[in-house]
């Protein structure tokens, strides 16, 4: 009996833990994105309306590229003004100005790294041939050595065969 009813609290104890173990997991998931909702409305209630006191000039309804991300307090500055002025196909010559330079700086760059590899390969070269110089002196020395080998072991062996003849025995 007693057993039975630690039984039934062990089970409503698990039970408990499985169904605060699901509200946990659901605050985890739900709650931070109902909090930056909360939050945004918040700062959008809060939130002054805007004022711009541009000259009508400076507002256009194209926006030119490159200067979308101006805030509002930008657009009286004299320079900004001038931006705006321009039209666009002296913007999309500049635009190509600047990409023709910019070309023209990547292939200098590219010209001296072709240069430096030249060079570097022409100093490989020579150290190379100087290697294969060596290389030639060591194996002439070589053959130089072998032959007075040869022509000395000729020598003891005529040396020997007189020794014998005359009555030398190997110890």
């Amino acid at each position: 009996m007693a057993h039975t009813a630690h039984k039934s609290c062990t089970a409503g104890l698990l039970k408990l833990l499985l169904v605060l173990l699901a509200i946990a997991l659901s605050v985890y998931i739900v709650g931070p994105p109902l909090y930056w909702q909360f939050m945004e409305g918040l700062h959008s209630a809060s939130c002054s309306p805007c004022v711009c006191d541009c000259p009508s000039e400076a507002r256009l309804s194209i926006i030119p590229p490159g200067l979308n991300n101006l805030s509002l307090t930008d657009c009286g500055k004299p320079e900004i003004r001038e931006e705006m002025e321009k039209n666009s196909t002296d913007l999309v010559s500049e635009e190509l100005r600047l990409q023709e330079i910019v070309a023209e700086e990547n292939q200098q760059h590219s010209e001296m790294m072709l240069l430096d590899a030249k060079k570097l390969a022409s100093q490989y070269q020579k150290e190379a041939e100087k290697c294969n110089a060596g290389i030639e002196t060591c194996e002439g020395a070589r053959e130089r050595a072998e032959a007075s080998l040869v022509t000395e072991r000729k020598a003891t062996a005529l040396w020997e065969q007189r020794a014998r003849q005359m009555g030398w025995k190997d110890a």
